[in-house]
């Protein structure tokens, strides 16, 4: 099996291609120029908003991991260049060049609501009104639509392999007024793998999944395990299920996660 990985060098992407390589697979990742691939990988130059370019990096493949996207940045108009138009044409692309590959899309828990009532559920009706989860909801039905055999997976906070994603929460804290009782879904780069893998096997073909631990997080919990404070508060939580998910859908579908809770990755020194 060849598979292309989009977003290679990113924050996912370079924790994931390694134990994809481990796994087996022979593995392609669409690099700018001048970046390089992990050991093991076969480098393709291009561009998401080159149409052209992607041609060569699609031709052949048997399955595409969509990883690419932009996140946090003021640039809106950038965010919605690479997460929407760099997805329409990298479907063209596939529809084009490679009909049969499967496409794996990652998207994002933000995608659900902040009133919502219950945990986030795949089916569930969103309008965001971040630009990321905004443009990634609309990525997401781009595929859905596009006639391929697709698969969706949202992520909770994706953290581990030394990424630094958690030690970013107190900044983040800051910057969108999180609630330190606000618990969130989380889920360890080991476990994209693991989710990844099951994907590439058909499990979650015409599905959006969403892939989590076993243990919504609070912030303050999270920030005390980094070594930060946060100031405690006894406040109403206006929106108590914002940023939890609910991941029992993919648990029908055979996904265990290997690290269940973000205490078993610091005892682990998985952190």
């Amino acid at each position: 099996m060849t598979v292309l990985v989009t977003g290679a060098t990113g924050l996912v992407g370079a924790r994931l291609l390694p134990r994809l390589v481990e796994a087996g697979l022979n593995c392609r990742a669409l690099v700018r120029p001048g970046k390089e691939a992990p050991a093991g990988v076969t480098a393709v130059e291009a561009d998401l908003l080159d149409s052209a370019s992607l041609m060569q990096a699609v031709e052949g493949v048997s399955a595409i991991i969509h990883l690419a996207a932009v996140f946090r940045t003021p640039d809106t108009d950038l965010i919605w260049k690479s997460n929407l138009e760099g997805t329409r044409n990298l479907i063209a692309a596939v529809k084009t060049h490679a009909p049969t590959a499967r496409f794996i899309m990652a998207s994002t828990g933000l995608i659900y609501d902040m009133d919502t009532t219950r945990p986030g559920r795949e089916g569930d009706a969103s309008t965001p009104k971040l630009d990321y989860p905004a443009s990634k909801l609309a990525a997401e039905n781009e595929l859905r639509n596009s006639g391929l055999n697709w698969s969706i997976q949202r992520f909770g906070f994706v953290y581990g392999d030394k990424d630094g994603h958690i030690e970013s929460i107190s900044k983040l804290v800051a910057h969108v007024n999180l609630h330190p009782a606000q618990r969130m879904s989380m889920v360890h780069h080991r476990d994209i793998a693991t989710a990844m893998n099951l994907a590439l096997t058909g499990a979650m073909d015409g599905r959006i999944v969403n892939i989590t631990d076993e243990a919504p997080t609070s912030i303050y919990e999270l920030v005390q395990l980094v070594g930060e404070s946060i100031e405690p508060s006894a406040e109403p939580l206006a929106n108590p299920w914002y940023i939890h998910m609910d991941g029992s859908l993919a648990r029908r579908l055979g996904f265990q996660p290997l690290v269940r809770t973000v205490y078993q990755a610091v005892q682990e020194n998985l952190m």
